[in-house]
């Protein structure tokens, strides 16, 4: 099992203290000025990949030379820096990506870099969007179990797909049976477990797992 985590550009003051996770993250990936937050919060740096047009020159030596492996492209390409290392951290053939630094700031970033979930989940690899105030992974049909988080109480669930079928809430304050939610519908928004673990589960469609905190 590999699990890596990619920090992008995001920033800073919605990056949550990286140390945190540390003991579950196996390679870390820096796309641009992502490698050097990792840097900055002394984290030991695997691969520093992108155009790096958001450091300066004395931050980008600090890069080359802090990053195990250095790996610059050009301004002008089809790829944003983050699609870059995750096409870097798919070919390591991890079990988890785990993505900071890539919320807050360009909306139209915040919601292309939360799509790319969909292509972990089409390839088996679990996919989780983290910012100090939030985590968010994307599911596809099926059953899942769900933990009890102080840091991110509350929890919603937000469909992707036109329709989302049978969605079943156990052990949640607002429980749900086989419903039926629609996209734009606030049924399934701010509930909380009562306990210390839930479950839930749905028969057709994506969600969007959102834990947050106020």
């Amino acid at each position: 099992m590999v699990n890596i985590a990619i920090i992008g550009n995001g920033p800073s003051h919605l990056i949550p203290n990286l140390s945190h996770y540390q003991h579950n993250i196996d390679i870390w990936i820096g796309a641009d000025r992502g490698a050097l937050s990792i840097i900055q919060q002394n984290i030991e740096l695997d691969y520093a990949i992108g155009d790096f047009d958001s450091v300066n020159d004395g931050e980008l030596q600090q890069i080359k030379i802090q990053a195990k492996r250095f790996e610059q492209h050009n301004v002008e390409k089809d790829e944003t820096d983050l699609e870059l290392a995750l096409r870097l951290a798919i070919s390591l053939r991890p079990t988890m990506i785990y993505f900071f630094g890539v919320t807050g700031g360009r909306l139209d970033h915040t919601l292309i870099n939360i799509q790319l979930l969909q292509q972990l989940v089409k390839k088996n690899i679990g996919g989780a969007v983290i910012d100090s105030k939030n985590h968010l992974e994307l599911k596809f049909a099926g059953s899942y179990t769900i933990k009890r988080c102080e840091n991110y109480p509350i929890v919603s669930f937000i469909p992707l797909t036109q329709e989302v079928s049978g969605l079943t809430l156990e052990g949640f304050y607002y429980p749900l049976s086989k419903a039926t939610i629609h996209m734009g519908s606030t049924l399934s928004i701010s509930n909380k477990l009562i306990s210390n673990n839930g479950t839930f589960s749905f028969d057709d469609g994506i969600v969007l797992v959102v834990r947050s905190r106020d």
